[in-house]
């Protein structure tokens, strides 16, 4: 699999309709994903002293951040009203390759910046709340 350009590793927020329509997150320079997985240990005496996980067992989650120069754009305004309110909405991540990650997202953390003679820039986290697909 050749290199993918950082570049290409987009958010996208939906419009709250179904399905929904996604639109790019303006701005982003930093875009991570980390898949979370806690284990359940099934170790007992018969282990020999290894431990043992149950496959397919467990709490998986999707967390989402980002940072970059705020624009006004659409999706930041979302992005912002979904944080206010605390509610769920739907996002997908894309790739380069074309590979999207879709599920729905909680903003968890949106903070803003500046300088004086400076851009505006924030920082996001999105945690996510039931099943994270690939397509």
């Amino acid at each position: 699999m050749p290199a993918e350009k950082g570049s290409a590793f987009l958010l996208k927020v939906g419009n709250g309709a179904t399905p929904p329509v996604y639109t790019t997150v303006a701005g982003l320079r930093t875009t991570q994903m980390s898949i979370n997985g806690e284990p359940v240990v099934i170790t007992h005496k018969g282990s020999g002293a290894w431990r043992e996980l149950l496959s397919g067992a467990g709490v998986r989650s999707v967390s989402v951040s980002g940072a970059g120069v705020f624009t006004g754009s659409t999706a930041e305004t979302r992005i912002k009203s979904n944080a206010l309110a605390g509610i769920l909405d739907d996002y997908e991540l894309s790739f380069e390759s074309g590979e999207k990650m879709q599920g729905r997202f909680l903003v968890a953390r949106l903070d803003y910046a500046g300088d004086f003679n400076g851009e505006r820039s924030y920082t996001l986290a999105l945690e996510s709340s039931g099943a994270v697909v690939s397509l």
